[in-house]
């Protein structure tokens, strides 16, 4: 028996098609292991798994939570202070890391006026008044990431990464379908969350030709079986399209050769 340790650095696209996923409590998808067992009997994975705010923050991250954030006992959701500021991406032994665009694609950020790290104010609208308050007066919003921004930090992480790890770098894209979008005419518009998605593609592809990393299709995943039926809203996919994404990420590995032992 192989076993191979992933370590996954992103939100619910990563989350749910690798490790399991819950739909209303109830357990809907177990995760890559069912992919592995019907076609790599001889190969179990370990997932590790982390929530990812954005590249940027990734990056500038030392590993250190400011004692500014670590004082207050503030409820940020799926984004504990120990996962913001984490520095196991770059410093763990992995077999596979998997990223993802959907958090440069969606998550603002703030930026501490004097000291300067970022960070993300997940859950806020729970937060006390005056953890509120502390939150406007000590902290500068900071604008979404174009994607020229996001491509060059992603590139300075796949460096990073390599210092230490010459294992397969696999970077989620995302389908642009929005469901309920019925735009014929961009004129005056602006930047459409659909549109920003279909950018940002365009930009990955660009980051794996200059890198090599491998790019995890769910645009085109989910256009070949039919969007519609496999997406519960613009995030958030239905177990079938998790399993899909994760037969996918199975497929490259083994292209990759990573599984070629368990054959």
């Amino acid at each position: 028996m192989r076993r191979l340790t992933f370590f996954i650095k992103g939100n619910v696209d990563v989350r749910d098609s690798l490790h399991s996923c819950r739909i209303g409590g109830e357990l809907v998808w177990n995760g890559i292991n069912d992919v592995l067992r019907a076609s790599h009997p001889g190969c179990t994975a370990r997932v590790k798994h982390e929530t990812l705010t954005r590249s940027d923050a990734l990056l500038h991250g030392d590993g250190t939570i400011p004692e500014a954030l670590s004082s207050r006992s503030l409820p940020l959701g799926a984004y504990p202070l120990a996962s913001q500021f984490s520095r196991a991406i770059f410093e763990t032994k992995a077999d596979v890391i998997v990223l993802a665009i959907q958090s440069d694609i969606a998550t603002g950020l703030v930026r501490h006026r004097k000291q300067g790290f970022l960070f993300y104010a997940s859950e806020s609208g729970q937060w006390s008044a005056e953890d509120r308050q502390w939150l406007k007066s000590d902290f500068e919003p900071l604008g979404h990431l174009e994607v020229a921004e996001s491509m060059s930090n992603f590139t300075a992480i796949i460096e990073k990464i390599r210092m230490q790890s010459e294992a397969p770098i696999l970077i989620y894209n995302m389908s642009p379908i929005t469901p309920g979008e019925t735009i014929h005419c961009f004129q005056g518009i602006g930047e459409t969350y659909s549109t920003r998605i279909r950018k940002f593609n365009l930009g990955l592809i660009e980051l794996s030709e200059k890198t090599g990393i491998s790019i995890i299709d769910i645009d085109t995943l989910l256009a070949r079986k039919g969007t519609d039926e496999l997406k519960l809203d613009t995030v958030h996919l239905t177990a079938p399209g998790y399993r899909l994404v994760a037969e996918e990420v199975v497929r490259v590995l083994a292209d990759l050769g990573l599984l070629d032992a368990t054959t």
